[in-house]
C-alpha cells in the first residue's frame, strides 16, 4: 500500500494529482479549503480536511489523519493558490507576505511534517508544484515568480540534506494549464500551440514520485509545451 498526501487539491492540477494518484492505487489524503477537496477524496475513498496549507494546525490534523488510518506517507503533493499581483514596486509589505506563505510556506509547511516520517520509512517522494515562469519571471505573476525562485532554492538544499535517507523532492514547473482561462494571445506564444492539461501535469507528478524517478532529486522540471525551452 502506497499513501499520498495532496494540498490545495480541491480543484486544478492538485484534484488532478489527486485523481491520478488514486488511478494508480494510491491512498490519497486531500486538503482544500473550499470543501471541494473533501468530497474528492471521499469519491476516491480516501481522506479529506477542509482547512489551509497556510495554517500548521489544519496541516498536522491533515497528516496525523493519514498516519492514524494508514500509518505512512509515501507521496506529498505540495499545491498553491494564487497570490497578490500588481507593478512590482505597487506591491505592499502585506501582499508580498501574503505572497510568501502562497508560492513558498506552502510547500515548507508540509514537509517539515512530512519529511521526519518519511525519512524514518527510508522513502519518500515530495513534489511542489511551481511555475514555468520561475527562473525567467513575469511581470503578470510577480509574487509567484519571486517566491517559487526560493521555492528552488529551498528544493535543492532539502535534496542534499534528505537524498541519504532516500527521500527526494522536485518541483514541477507548469506553463499555460487548462485550469486557468484561455486566452489566444498566450496559446499562441507556446511553441506546441495549446495549453496543457491538467492531466498532463498530474502525469509528470505521478512519475516523479514513482520508483521510476527514484535517481531523481532537487530537480525544476519545465512542462510547458516548450514555451522556456533552455531558460
Amino acid at each position: 500500500m502506497k499513501v499520498a498526501i495532496v494540498t490545495a487539491g480541491g480543484s486544478g492540477m492538485g484534484a488532478a494529482c489527486a485523481r491520478k494518484l488514486a488511478a494508480d492505487g494510491y491512498k490519497v489524503a486531500v486538503l482544500s479549503s473550499s470543501g471541494k477537496g473533501e468530497a474528492l477524496a471521499k469519491e476516491l475513498g480516501g481522506i479529506g480536511v477542509t482547512g489551509s496549507n497556510q495554517s500548521n494546525d489544519d496541516l498536522k490534523r491533515l497528516v496525523d489523519e493519514t498516519m492514524a488510518k494508514w500509518g505512512r506517507v509515501d507521496a506529498l503533493v505540495n499545491s498553491a493558490g494564487h497570490g497578490p499581483r500588481d507593478e512590482i514596486l505597487k506591491i505592499t509589505d502585506e501582499q508580498w507576505h501574503t505572497g510568501m506563505d502562497v508560492y513558498l510556506m506552502s510547500a515548507i509547511r508540509p514537509t517539515r511534517l512530512v519529511a521526519p516520517i518519511m525519512a524514518a520509512q527510508k522513502e519518500g517522494a515530495i513534489v511542489n508544484i511551481s511555475t514555468a515562469w520561475a527562473f525567467e519571471p513575469s511581470p503578470m505573476f510577480p509574487t509567484s515568480g519571486v517566491f517559487r525562485a526560493g521555492l528552488a532554492a529551498f528544493t535543492k538544499l532539502f535534496a542534499d540534506q534528505y537524498a541519504a535517507s532516500n527521500v527526494r523532492m522536485n518541483n514541477v514547473l507548469p506553463g499555460w494549464i487548462d485550469s486557468l482561462p484561455q486566452q489566444d494571445a498566450r496559446r499562441d506564444s507556446v511553441p506546441m500551440q495549446r495549453y496543457g492539461k491538467s492531466e498532463e501535469i498530474a502525469a509528470t507528478v505521478a512519475f516523479l514520485v514513482s520508483d521510476g524517478a527514484g535517481y531523481i532529486t532537487g530537480q525544476n522540471l519545465k512542462v510547458d509545451g516548450g514555451l522556456m525551452r533552455g531558460i
